[in-house]
């Protein structure tokens, strides 16, 4: 089973957990019912519709409340080190958590004590957290951003905010970033680095680049990294290689994205809505 870790901006949201489901333009775990826009929910909504799509058990979620403070992460953290011991699931994937060193080394400790090692993805804050305290290279997969990956790619800086200007926002440096975030241990297995070309990168070098169909209209849009990590992440528990999920997700993403006719108004839940049309024309040409 697939379980998910992230946070919700608000401030007074408690910890929840449970079993996934989609409601009308939301999720509901534990009977709380959270709208999908972007972020950890946009991510969970989008596994949650991979897994049902191939007849998957729902993904589990972690949730909880966090305005950047860091209360509620440091909550759901602990929270985790008491319950992940005792479960058992195959994949892993963390979001936006605040990057918290000390509480991040207890965590893998508790992975450490799973019957199993499932597989570890990370993506947002959970990706800094994992560079920072010099783990990144126990992940199997990281999913950032430019931005984020430019972070990844600079061996000096201790915090996202200090990234040297130099390496940012150029997608044309994205071999040049991926090849300093190997040489610097500060990349998970794999690399999936989102953009208006997507890449498939491990220590080797690139494997594979997706750049179609584009959409405009969605390159200003929030949410769309987070909708191909939820499809990466449910593919991935699936049972698929991460090579081969990683190449399914690309381009079942760009392809609900056409689907869905975005415009500057369109939602995430939209595209979302046309995974299920993507994912089979995806899969059937194999």
């Amino acid at each position: 089973m697939l379980a998910i870790v992230g946070t919700v901006p608000s401030e007074g949201f408690p910890i929840i957990s449970g079993k996934i489901t989609l409601d009308d333009g939301h999720i509901r775990i534990d009977d709380e019912r959270v709208s999908v826009n972007r972020g950890t929910t946009a991510l969970m909504a989008a596994a949650t519709k991979t897994a049902e799509t191939l007849g998957r058990p729902a993904p589990f979620g972690y949730l909880v409340g966090d305005i950047g403070r860091g209360k509620g992460s440091r909550h759901l953290y602990k929270y985790l080190t008491e319950q992940l011991p005792h479960a058992n699931f195959q994949t892993l994937t963390f979001h936006y958590l605040q990057p918290i060193l000390n509480w991040h080394e207890h965590l893998q400790q508790a992975i450490d004590e799973m019957k199993e090692r499932p597989t570890l993805i990370a993506d947002a804050g959970f990706m800094y957290a994992a560079k920072m305290s010099g783990k990144a290279s126990q992940y199997d997969l990281f999913t950032p951003d430019i931005g984020e990956l430019a972070f990844l790619a600079d061996e000096k800086a201790p915090h996202p905010f200090y990234t040297r200007g130099f390496m940012l926002h150029d997608e044309n440096r994205v071999p040049d970033l991926i090849s300093r975030a190997y040489a610097h241990n500060n990349a998970a297995r794999f690399l999936l680095v989102k953009g208006r070309q997507d890449y498939l990168a491990n220590r080797e070098g690139i494997l594979e680049t997706v750049d179609n169909p584009v959409e405009e209209a969605l390159e200003a849009m929030g949410g769309t990294g987070d909708t191909l990590t939820g499809l990466v992440s449910a593919l991935i528990d699936s049972g698929m290689a991460i090579e081969e999920a990683a190449v399914v997700a690309m381009k079942t993403n760009r392809l609900a994205g056409h689907y869905a006719k975005p415009t500057p108004a369109t939602q995430v839940a939209e595209i979302i809505h046309h995974i299920p049309k993507a994912l089979a024309e995806i899969l059937e040409k194999r």
